[in-house]
């Protein structure tokens, strides 16, 4: 463990934004947060919870409210640690920013889920380029509590390292998976469409676009349709793909990757607003029909 925590974020040149890793776990230096970034967390926790009423999956409100997270503080890791291994086995550990790929999977792939220990200034409340504490713990951790979700995610942390034998291409369909589903998934449900993925959640322009945007694509999900669509970093979504169920995604995972690998090697990638005849797209609420676009 490092004893003295490090804040990493991009670092900001004259060419823009680059992406600064770092491998360190850390403890989590509670007691050294600041009345700001109490207040931060708090601002931020209740505008979110008010924003997600009716737009996120019901379990993921009702399992947060479980875990104990609430505006009053920043939660503790330990805390929640012991609720979370109990239930699913999982735990988080603190890390100070972004983590190499290679690091990332193979702590998801041993059921460790890494947590940004520091939380974004006043300044940035709205917008910064990598997750933080809010993101990760507030978007993140309560659908670790979800026995199917974190099978799911433990599985996609050994796919991650199986696919480092099948070179960059491998590498970028799978992160796509994971940015369309953990990041930016909807899920179907009786209520209409809800939200799960934490990229989603921990915003407040995105979780309003999402759901009610005409914008959007909404495409039901398909393994291999995810893996070839490219998206976006710096704006909102072009597209959402929505499963019906979290063990939908466990068992999409559940098959060897390498004939997939092998298939869409031969296969172009996708634009992040494509839309395919063979697409079934969501509207909003519960309406849905087959796409007659074609491709774009």
């Amino acid at each position: 463990m490092n004893a003295t925590p490090r804040r990493v974020e991009h670092l900001q040149t004259e060419k823009g934004s680059v992406p600064v890793y770092t491998t360190a776990v850390v403890e989590q230096p509670w007691s050294s947060y600041s009345s700001t970034d109490h207040a931060v967390w708090a601002e931020l926790f209740r505008r979110q919870r008010a924003l997600l009423i009716g737009r996120a999956e019901a379990e993921f409100l009702r399992t947060q409210d479980a875990m104990g997270m609430g505006e009053d503080r920043i939660p503790k890791f330990d805390e929640l640690n012991r609720l979370l291994r109990a239930r699913t086995g999982w735990e988080l550990i603190g890390v100070e920013g972004l983590l190499p790929e290679l690091t990332f999977f193979e702590h998801l792939a041993a059921r460790r889920f890494p947590v940004t220990w520091w939380i974004r200034t006043p300044e940035q409340l709205d917008y910064l380029s990598e997750p933080d504490l809010f993101h990760d713990l507030f978007g993140h951790v309560p659908l670790l509590m979800n026995p199917a979700f974190a099978d799911y995610m433990q599985a996609y942390g050994q796919g991650g390292v199986r696919a480092h034998g099948f070179g960059p291409e491998a590498l970028a369909q799978l992160t796509r998976l994971y940015w369309y589903t953990v990041e930016f998934g909807l899920i179907h449900t009786a209520e209409g469409l809800r939200i799960y993925g934490a990229g989603i959640l921990s915003s407040k322009g995105e979780s309003i676009h999402c759901i009610e945007s005409a914008a959007p694509n909404r495409i039901g999900f398909e393994l291999e349709r995810v893996m070839r669509t490219r998206y976006r970093i710096d704006t909102f979504q072009k597209t959402y793909f929505v499963i019906d169920s979290y063990r939908q995604l466990m068992d999409a995972t559940r098959p060897d990757f390498a004939p997939i690998y092998a298939r869409l090697s031969d296969l172009p990638s996708l634009p992040a607003g494509a839309v395919l005849d063979s697409d079934w797209v969501i509207n909003r609420g519960s309406g849905e029909g087959w796409a007659s676009e074609g491709d774009v």
